[in-house]
């Protein structure tokens, strides 16, 4: 007989798939008699090469370990006989040429949590899914310059970018809504907006940024209708907005007046954060802009509204 295999319905004993005369936990194969012998004393015949064991309805004696015991391993490790384990593994060797060189002073060694998968996988801090990313989406609207006036097709078009290949100026009316709607489909729920502001509407005060009804709050409020759950920061800067096309305003002699540029900021993160932007991102380089904004936020009763580090964008 090569094997027999054995189900346990229920009972203390595993499955055993092969029985060969060896010893196995609670049980013993006499292969001359084909019997199998229980550690209780009871003994049961192989009738052929399967065959099932059920446990009684009586309670069985506790059953012993075969071996030493606990206590009796303990012993034989306190008098020096520790059972076999595998060797240290062999120290894996340097490439031929390889300096010898005394080891850094290094109390702090980053690399220890990245030498191996399994170590960068437990000390990873940072999980990147589609909801963790921001998607830039440029907008513009289109405006017959030479008669002022707006084209019935105003935010209907969809322009490439001469210096972005592949990327579009989105009109804010369609182009805008469908691009987040795909992006939404495959996970991406925050968008960035960077408008393209008529010409004829820049000043070197950048007046045109905190419009309220201009193109960035306007598509805000689109947005956040249609989708009301979406995250929306938006870009805090007059560059957009100047004819100077500087983020500041400048003085004639092209200075960057830093204090009074801080003031339009604060006025077009407000106005912003009025139309439902939930993330400013000041792009502006402007010294004390940060606390201005906040300050400003909260005063307009926009606590609420997050400000976006530069370095982050």
């Amino acid at each position: 007989m090569t094997s027999a295999m054995m189900a346990v319905s229920p009972s203390n004993f595993a499955t055993i798939r092969e029985l060969k005369g060896q010893s196995h936990t609670g049980l013993k194969m006499n292969t001359r008699t084909n019997q199998v012998y229980f550690n209780t004393g009871r003994v049961i015949k192989i009738q052929s090469s399967r065959f099932v064991i059920k446990a009684s309805n009586e309670k069985e004696a506790s059953l012993k370990k075969l071996g030493l015991t606990d206590a009796e391993c303990e012993a034989a490790v306190v008098a020096g006989n520790a059972p076999d384990a595998p060797p240290v593994p062999p120290k894996p060797a340097a490439p031929a040429g390889t300096p010898l060189v005394s080891l850094l002073p290094l109390n702090k060694r980053p690399r220890r949590n990245r030498k191996s998968p399994v170590l960068r996988a437990s000390f990873q801090e940072t999980h990147l899914s589609p909801a963790n990313f921001v998607y830039p989406l440029f907008i513009h609207e289109v405006v017959l310059i030479e008669f002022l006036l707006i084209s019935k097709h105003a935010g209907q078009e969809d322009t490439p970018i001469g210096a972005m290949p592949g990327c579009y100026r989105l009109g804010w009316r369609h182009g805008l809504l469908e691009e987040v709607s795909k992006a939404r489909d495959v996970g991406v729920n925050s968008i960035v907006l960077f408008p393209k502001v008529p010409d004829a509407l820049k000043t070197p005060t950048g007046d045109e940024s905190y419009n309220e009804n201009g193109l960035v709050p306007r598509a805000i409020r689109l947005l956040k209708d249609k989708f009301p759950v979406l995250v929306i920061y938006t870009d805090v800067a007059l560059d957009p907005y100047s004819s100077d096309g500087h983020d500041g305003i400048v003085r004639e002699d092209g200075v960057i007046m830093n204090d009074e540029t801080v003031h339009q900021l604060c006025k077009l993160a407000v106005a912003q954060a009025r139309a439902g932007a939930d993330v400013v991102s000041p792009s502006d380089m402007m010294d004390g802009r940060v606390g201005a904004l906040r300050q400003a936020l909260a005063c307009a009763g926009f606590p609420d509204v997050s400000i976006m580090s530069y370095a982050a964008k």
